[in-house]
């Protein structure tokens, strides 16, 4: 258990290590090792390390996740301070913040994870080496393919959150194609559950939701034509049509001959 005196202690010195940082710096700088802020998180590195070892002698992904949820308690007072300088503009490399906004991802506590990627993206941060990314194309495709591939793992209001936030930086087209198919996956379910009495339902009703999802899904096939996307757009277009007034131009599909 950390004591009160020593979380403060490490909150206090991870908000004393940032630098001034202009946004528009192509990296954030590295730490200097040769102060009390510094040393701080020398020694944290080493306890990261350590955590990482330890994680790569459990095979079971599964049964990792509750062990990174302990593994991140110690590091939150020092992350709270690398927050806390972010908002001041003050920012350094933080192999500490990037990694657990990493194991955020795989515990899926979302909102704190898209707290580490903004700061992350924010101050241009470099990804762990072996992950051979940018940051907003790791946080974009990596949530992407969980939501692919666990249509409930990831909720709706993440997925634009992450769009969002990835907005604008540069990577793959095939990457960002991932974040769009999983959002138009995601409208296109709460087209399918759609309640029209519900507090939170759209001005334009379930087609509103029904071309959010045909938009995103043809934004993926322009990205990426190997996606998977073309019987979604068929699909879509198709639903739209039935709903669409009676005499109304059917003009749902006349763009997306190339997609065929």
């Amino acid at each position: 258990m950390v004591s009160a005196f020593r979380r403060h202690q490490m909150r206090v010195r991870a908000l004393q290590s940032g630098a001034a940082q202009p946004e528009a710096a192509p990296s954030a700088p590295e730490r200097s090792m040769d102060t009390p802020p510094g040393q701080e998180y020398a020694a944290l590195r080493v306890t990261l390390h350590d955590n990482l070892r330890t994680l790569s002698d459990i095979a079971s992904i599964e049964a990792r996740n509750p062990v990174k949820i302990e593994m991140a308690r110690t590091f939150g007072p020092w992350i709270e301070g690398v927050l806390l300088a972010g908002e001041q503009g003050q920012a350094a490399q933080d192999e500490i913040l990037v990694w657990n906004l990493v194991w955020a991802i795989d515990y899926r506590d979302w909102d704190y994870a898209l707290r580490l990627a903004a700061h992350a993206i924010r101050f241009h941060l470099a990804a762990p080496e072996r992950y051979n990314r940018t940051i907003p194309c790791f946080v974009g495709e990596d949530i992407a393919k969980l939501s692919l591939d666990q249509q409930d793992a990831v909720p709706h209001d993440v997925l634009c959150r992450v769009l969002a936030l990835i907005e604008g930086h540069d990577m793959p087209d095939p990457a960002k194609a991932k974040l769009h198919k999983a959002l138009a996956r995601s409208f296109a379910r709460r087209a399918e559950a759609f309640d029209p009495a519900a507090d939170n339902a759209p001005a334009g009703g379930k087609p509103a939701y029904l071309t959010e999802a045909l938009e995103h899904a043809r934004r993926a096939h322009q990205l990426d034509s190997s996606i998977g996307v073309k019987s979604d757009i068929r699909s879509l277009e198709k639903a739209l049509r039935k709903l669409a007034p009676e005499g109304a131009d059917d003009d749902a599909g006349e763009d997306e001959a190339d997609t065929e």
